[in-house]
């Protein structure tokens, strides 16, 4: 029987991924609790088992007294030295108890907590391995959706990609193998719960940590990112080391890398900006890809104002607001656009005495 035990913990601990340790104390917990349950609930009953060999050896421990008030819990002195010579009163004795005659109700019980212990121990490794992945893209396949949330495939277990977290106008389908981002790993009373992102704007940096052999090494930084979902994305980059481009390496041999985030993306555009601790020099690379033509600050308020051709004003604005927003976002300044007619118009005023703006410099 204890061949068969090794070898049983043993299977299980490789098929599972569960320590050999930690089956033999779930193990150990059930046998011990269908034992109690048998000698009705003892708890001076206990229970053993070898870790190298798997014997089990079951015994209570009693107290040796003058006089035996309670049989479950005490031993007279004179019997305790027909098997202990050495003992005296008040000593605490092992005696051995016969595990040959468990019932079918102490069995069932111990299968039971066997079960619920390799459960949660299974529950564990997960939760374990996933804990130490938040921020790590995975890769997994759609089994279904229910309730707003989609139910992807990650390997050892199921992740949960909810639908307000695909990109807008994204419908996956049972079977489509999709790439998230894992926002966060709890436990529930019903195991570990991964939650997963498509629109997290570290999504983006993770891909192109990915794609990027310069940035997964460290030579070059992401400094910040901004999104919105399905739109745009901008990401300020510099390097470490200045023979290497960062932008050039983030866009990679004729746009491959990019390229291949954004078909991730499913086409979302995406704006790689060199950083510079310029203010001026990164609000106007910021507002990429417009062509900006002067630009004044307010260091204290942190404002600014943008002077662009006309042509190029709505490109700085973006669709509806869309590229500033983003820069104000990334630059953490706030950016007023002006046309060069509108810039023109407000010089004359103010030449004039009606009107008086903060000035722009180039």
């Amino acid at each position: 029987m204890t061949k068969e035990l090794c070898y049983v913990v043993d299977q299980i601990s490789r098929e599972k991924g569960i320590s050999r340790e930690i089956l033999l104390e779930a193990l150990r917990s059930a046998l011990l609790s269908a034992t109690r349950k048998k000698f009705g609930g003892r708890t001076n009953v206990d229970l053993i088992i070898d870790p190298k060999t798997c014997n089990i050896s079951v015994f209570e421990t009693k107290k040796i007294v003058s006089k035996v008030s309670n049989r479950n819990e005490e031993i007279s002195l004179e019997d305790a030295r027909k098997m202990f010579p050495d003992t005296k009163e008040r000593d605490s004795v092992n005696l051995p108890l016969d595990l040959h005659d468990f019932s079918r109700i102490a069995a069932q019980t111990a299968k039971q907590v066997i079960f619920q212990k390799v459960r949660e121990a299974e529950r564990d490794v997960i939760y374990n391995e996933f804990k130490n992945k938040v921020g790590q893209v995975v890769s997994g396949i759609v089994m279904r959706k229910e309730k707003g949330v989609y139910f992807l495939n990650i390997g050892k277990t199921e992740a949960m990609l909810p639908i307000r977290e695909t990109l807008p106008n994204e419908n996956l389908k049972r079977g489509d193998t999709v790439r998230a981002f894992i926002e966060d790993v709890r436990i529930s009373t019903k195991g570990p719960v991964i939650i997963l992102s498509r629109t997290n704007p570290q999504f983006v940096a993770a891909l192109f940590k990915m794609e990027v052999p310069e940035i997964h090494e460290g030579l070059v930084v992401i400094k910040d990112i901004v999104r919105e979902p399905g739109e745009k994305t901008k990401l300020t980059v510099y390097s470490k080391n200045t023979a290497i481009d960062p932008v050039g390496a983030c866009v990679g041999m004729k746009g491959t890398r990019v390229q291949s985030i954004v078909r991730e993306l499913r086409g979302e555009r995406i704006d790689i900006i060199p950083w510079s601790d310029d203010p001026r020099l990164l609000i106007a690379r910021a507002l990429s890809p417009a062509t900006i033509d002067r630009i004044g600050i307010n260091e204290e308020d942190k404002t600014a104002m943008v002077v662009v051709a006309d042509s190029q004003l709505s490109l700085a604005i973006g669709k509806k607001g869309q590229n500033v927003r983003l820069a104000m976002k990334i630059t953490g300044w706030d950016i007023d656009i002006l046309s060069e007619t509108e810039y023109s118009k407000m010089r004359m005023e103010e030449a004039e005495g009606t009107f008086s703006p903060p000035s722009a410099d180039g």
